[in-house]
């Protein structure tokens, strides 16, 4: 289907958001990514609404907004960032940048030439690392991930997302074992 452009939404957010950067940064998101029409998720429900998080991953500045606010989230303890292939990518970069932190990168599965890895750069055993997620619906892909770091030896503090659709996410996340934490519920930031 051919998205509507996006959503000129009102946000119902009860702060100021000139005051508060948390809220400010949702209005930009809303504003840049939102969608409206009928989309199929990845974990194939249907929506009538779509967050285009490439849209708000791909803005240097929204970005770069995202990744302060991730970084006032990190577990104290991070040694290591973790992007799944292929949004929580810019996330892990932004976020590295952001921290000094180093990262690295979970692919869907092991690729079949070269060095033949699921996980690109370095994941070093007694790593403290937190896997990154764009927007999360099931969590499936960042349990994933966060299960192939600890197959190479690390510790995964957290599983951390931009946005959480709040349908079943953080309740996969927590019952695969992980911490959750979000910086957007849509239960409560509401488009």
């Amino acid at each position: 289907m051919t998205p509507e452009k996006p959503a000129q939404p009102r946000t119902e957010v009860r702060r100021n958001s000139d005051a508060d950067p948390r809220a400010r940064t949702w209005a930009r998101l809303v504003q840049a990514a939102f969608l409206r029409g009928d989309f199929v998720l990845s974990s194939g429900r249907r929506s009538s609404f779509y967050i285009d998080k490439y849209l708000f991953e791909t803005d240097p500045q929204l970005l770069r907004e995202i990744a302060r606010l991730l970084a006032g989230r990190l577990p104290p303890g991070t040694t290591r960032l973790i992007g799944p292939a292929l949004g929580g990518v810019p996330l892990a970069t932004a976020l590295a940048l952001e921290t000094g932190l180093p990262f690295a990168i979970v692919r869907p599965g092991a690729k079949e030439y070269g060095t033949a890895k699921m996980i690109e750069g370095r994941v070093d055993k007694g790593d403290r690392a937190v896997v990154l997620e764009d927007v999360v619906t099931t969590g499936a892909q960042a349990v994933r991930a966060a299960r192939a770091v600890e197959s190479a030896g690390a510790q995964v503090l957290a599983i951390l997302a931009v946005i959480d659709r709040h349908e079943g996410g953080r309740e996969g996340v927590e019952s695969a074992g992980f911490r959750f934490d979000v910086l957007y519920d849509m239960s409560e930031w509401r488009v």
